[in-house]
């Protein structure tokens, strides 16, 4: 696999934009105000993610790594959980599952949170600045590693005020999977796969029309889906869900309202099938859709599907629209430290050293499919080589990685409202065909009510 690694001043610049607002001059002692465990001091904590809370190759991965991150630390003892709550997408439940335990006076003591609930895991969640835990001469050997550096456009996607809060774990950009043999089927050249949203719509109604499978699915447009993958074409179109001071929202504005418009018209056009979310994603790892817009955090699935069904999976990068760059934002979650306890919080701290490790992000590569984000590992003969020279599925992220931005978080204590307001009236305009502008515009003003007062 041909190494496209090559990141020093260009991400290192790119790494001080994506900072944005949310990272200053605040300086924070270098010196750990938490203990060293003493010789022998046993320890429990609790870890809540979930990626533990999905079946299959997430929870087997993670049990496999709290196993040996326990032969190496013996005085500790690690219970891994999945969120409290019931829904299908277990991330869906990660704050409202938090907020109960803490509610109820006691909280995991390291827990994994997306990057759009960063202001209120902070402001509200009570989570610990790991500068001011272990010191910011840590935090940053901790990113810098000892062979393989965090890649820069993911080191600072926990900061806020200039000082680390969360260590980004496991995230992914949107990556375009390709069910080859349909589109071979359908008299399409899988070597050419599309580039625009436009190829896409053509490549997809010729994919239905031809095999009567599904076109493409976009797994953006839902509210279960949450705002990553719409903020990123929103984004690659030339505009924003949130003004960049914060202060107000902009998902209604043209940009938006013509990706939504693109959208629908997949779906009018019979190219893309009218499925919830959970439905895209399992109709195609069954081999009856063309193409899906997803995260690499279901590549495990797919793999295993495309196997069993006898047919050849691939993936590319994100479509553009026609003549201006894709802007790829990332999903996924960074690890928190929530514990009051300084026994506690030394022993969650020792835990997320070990899950951002090289051994740890081997091992999340190879069984889930998660981007490593110390990307070093890629051409590591000790490290994910081999396994990515066999794994071509894993390029499109390390192609974008470059150009990625962050998913923003809406603010306040209302942010979820305002997220979910977005992303019903986006998922209304495209599966139940109301009218893009006008229902963006309606979503847009009530959300608007619910911003922090400047």
């Amino acid at each position: 696999m041909k190494a496209t690694l090559k990141f020093a001043a260009t991400m290192l610049a790119a790494s001080l934009t994506l900072a944005g607002c949310l990272s200053s001059n605040s300086d924070t002692s270098t010196t750990a105000q938490v203990p060293e465990l003493a010789a022998g001091q046993k320890v429990s904590i609790v870890l809540e993610s979930y990626n533990y809370g999905m079946a299959g190759a997430w929870t087997d991965t993670f049990n496999s790594l709290i196993g040996e991150f326990e032969n190496q630390h013996p005085n500790i003892t690690v219970r891994a959980q999945k969120p409290q709550g019931n829904s299908p997408n277990p991330a869906t439940d990660t704050i409202s599952s938090i907020r109960n335990q803490l509610a109820a006076g006691t909280v995991p003591d390291v827990a994994q949170l997306g990057f759009s609930d960063l202001d209120f895991t902070i402001h509200q969640l009570r989570a610990k600045s790991l500068d001011a835990l272990v010191g910011k001469d840590a935090v940053q050997k901790n990113f810098d590693g000892t062979t393989h550096p965090y890649a820069p456009t993911a080191r600072t996607l926990g900061n806020w005020d200039g000082q680390t809060y969360g260590v980004p774990f496991v995230f992914s950009t949107p990556v375009l999977y390709l069910n080859a043999s349909l589109m071979t089927r359908a008299g399409l050249d899988p070597n050419n796969p599309p580039k625009t949203w436009s190829q896409v719509q053509a490549a997809a109604a010729q994919i239905n029309q031809r095999t009567g499978a599904g076109g493409v699915y976009v797994d953006c447009l839902t509210k279960s889906a949450k705002d990553w993958c719409f903020q990123s074409m929103v984004r690659s179109n030339g505009g924003r869900v949130l003004a960049q001071d914060r202060k107000s929202l902009d998902f209604a504005s043209e940009p938006a309202v013509q990706v939504v418009s693109m959208a629908q018209n997949l779906v009018r056009s019979g190219a893309s099938p009218k499925l919830t979310q959970q439905q895209g994603y399992e109709a195609f790892a069954r081999g009856q859709m063309g193409m899906i817009l997803e995260t690499s955090a279901l590549q495990g699935q797919f793999v295993k599907g495309a196997k069993s069904g006898n047919w050849d999976l691939r993936s590319t990068t994100m479509p553009s629209f026609d003549g201006k760059p894709v802007v790829p934002t990332n999903s996924g979650a960074s690890l928190f430290i929530l514990s009051g306890d300084p026994a506690k919080q030394r022993a969650s701290w020792e835990l997320i050293q070990f899950l951002t490790s090289n051994e740890a992000y081997t091992k999340i590569s190879e069984g889930i499919g998660y981007l490593p984000l110390r990307t070093g590992l890629i051409d590591d003969p000790n490290g994910l080589k081999a396994w990515a020279a066999k794994n071509t599925l894993l390029e499109p992220n390390l192609t974008q990685l470059s150009a990625m931005e962050p998913w923003v978080s809406m603010p306040g204590n209302d942010y979820l409202q305002i997220r979910d307001s977005m992303m019903t009236a986006v998922e209304s305009a495209v599966y139940q065909g109301t009218d893009p502008a006008s229902t963006l515009q309606a979503a847009q003003k009530q959300a608007s009510s619910l911003l922090p007062a400047s």
